[in-house]
């Protein structure tokens, strides 16, 4: 079995082993693998990984050889609770709670939100690497919020390319620490740390075009809450684009200053940092419905928040 694709102005350049892990949501290295195999094909040849894309290109990726060389992955279906905002034929939308990691890796082989969607959904798209089918998006471990998930391979190319084509409008809730006002944009590049690889950075050698839009919600003593549009999905940027403008996310453990908040004599822990995925529009990827979809803020943000009142 294999998907095909026409490369269009805007992916000309890019290598072909990026635009393939890009597609199929898979490892840069899995993604060169079947290229060296020859699972790859463009304009019916067999061309080297760094092979750069032009417009008018043809690929054809024989995506049935995906699971070569998995290590016998398998993706446990665990009856951990869920709390569903729709469902179709093609898709679900889900509001992840803070806490749970999105699929299986290394330190969270179980208890993640694809280990519950493979009890509670016998059926899931049948691409995205093995411990994360269906998964076009995520969400960090300790950011809440609405998030979609293909059931169906038609449903998960076609979400692919709406995220691609940032045709998808996504807006967070955020506290932040100090007091900002009104809104503005922060477009900062964003890339790999060069200290440390498991954080990101705006002052990363190599780095990529990262925009968030933020609107003043509320200001309270040292801490604001914020409205956030991303543009651009980069890891972590929300919280790496505050942090760089000294305003980094009360309860970051990363990023961040404040992981408490003073009242009086006393230091009130907050134990994840107060990012939450409020609200996801985007056109239905089968059907072209316009879709809108809501995730109110759950209680840990609600009572920080009334904290900040008293």
């Amino acid at each position: 079995m294999s998907v095909s694709f026409s490369i269009e102005s805007f992916d000309e350049g890019k290598r072909v082993d990026l635009f393939v892990s890009e597609k199929l949501n898979i490892s840069r290295a899995k993604a060169q693998e079947l290229i060296e195999k020859g699972y790859v094909k463009i304009n019916n040849s067999a061309k080297p990984k760094s092979y750069k894309l032009k417009p008018g290109d043809f690929i054809e990726i024989y995506e049935d050889k995906l699971k070569l060389n998995e290590e016998n992955q398998e993706l446990i279906p665990q009856n951990i609770p869920i709390e569903l905002i729709y469902r179709d034929d093609y898709l679900v939308v889900l509001s992840k709670p803070a806490g749970m990691v999105v699929y299986p890796c290394a330190g969270h082989k179980e208890g993640t939100l694809l280990n519950a969607l493979a009890y509670h959904f016998k059926k899931l798209a049948n691409i995205g690497a093995p411990l994360r089918p269906g998964v076009v998006h995520r969400l960090d471990k300790d950011t809440s919020g609405v998030i979609v998930i293909a059931l169906d391979d038609r449903a998960y190319y076609g979400l692919v390319e709406i995220f691609k084509k940032r045709q998808v409008k996504k807006e967070y809730l955020a506290i932040v620490y100090g007091e900002l006002k009104e809104g503005g944009t922060i477009n900062l590049p964003i890339g790999r740390a060069e200290n440390d690889r498991k954080k990101m950075s705006t002052k990363a050698k190599r780095a990529k075009e990262a925009i968030t839009e933020w609107q003043v919600l509320e200001n309270f003593k040292n801490y604001t809450l914020v409205k956030v549009k991303i543009i651009t999905g980069r890891t972590h940027q929300i919280r790496v684009h505050f942090s760089a403008i000294g305003h980094p996310l009360l309860g970051d453990r990363t990023y961040g200053r404040k992981t408490y908040i003073e009242k009086g004599n006393k230091k009130i822990p907050v134990l994840r940092q107060m990012l939450h995925a409020w609200r996801i529009e985007f056109k239905h990827p089968v059907t072209g419905e316009n879709l809108k979809f809501e995730s109110p803020l759950p209680e840990d943000m609600k009572k920080v928040v009334e904290l900040l009142y008293d």
